[in-house]
């Protein structure tokens, strides 16, 4: 299966530095940033983030001259993934490919609720992201019911919704967050 042209896909390759060196740090910063803003939310620290690339402050700038820049492209860079995993699982049994994608969405949530904050749902990125990520996961939905292994009484968006209100919450540990997505998940799983 080919990955469908999503918006985010050009934003995020319009971003990414072309020499090796560069798109290292790049790639680099962007992981750091993830870890920074998992931990201590958008207010982490510039200096923080480069120390842990291990990068200077100064490669942080030329990369992303701005903290919302910084925002931006994890937040692209992390629905770019989200749309690669949904090709990746295209070709499994429908509710399995489904809850891989599942499983890969909840992980971005963590960096969402981190950069959200920053970032304004009309702006141009946003509403980029969105659209491919409904584009990448809403076909595995509907497999999934016209399979019949999905519920046909909801939404995408009721989907989504649910899956984002549990990751919203505190858990003791990723284990625990995975028991209860997976309790919620049956919940959506058509009866038969």
């Amino acid at each position: 299966m080919t990955i469908p042209p999503y918006p985010v896909s050009e934003i995020v390759a319009s971003r990414r530095p072309h020499r090796k060196d560069a798109a290292r740090n790049y790639d680099a910063l962007l992981t750091a940033a993830r870890e920074a803003f998992a931990e201590h939310g958008s207010e982490a620290s510039l200096e923080d983030i480069a120390r842990r690339a291990g990068v200077g402050i100064g490669t942080l700038y030329r990369n992303f001259p701005t903290r919302r820049h910084l925002f931006e492209s994890l937040y692209a860079e992390e629905v770019n993934i989200l749309c690669q995993v949904a090709d990746e699982v295209a070709e499994r049994e429908p509710w399995e490919a489904l809850t891989a994608w599942l499983d890969r969405f909840a992980e971005y949530m963590v960096t969402k609720r981190a950069v959200r904050e920053a970032l304004n749902d009309g702006s141009e990125i946003f509403i980029a992201c969105r659209v491919s990520m409904y584009a990448s996961g809403g076909p595995l939905f509907e497999r999934a019911q016209r399979a019949g292994e999905a519920r046909t009484d909801m939404e995408f968006t009721d989907l989504l919704r649910m899956v984002a209100g549990i990751t919203a919450i505190t858990f003791d540990d990723d284990t625990q967050r995975d028991r209860v997505l997976s309790v919620a998940l049956d919940g959506v799983r058509a009866v038969r």
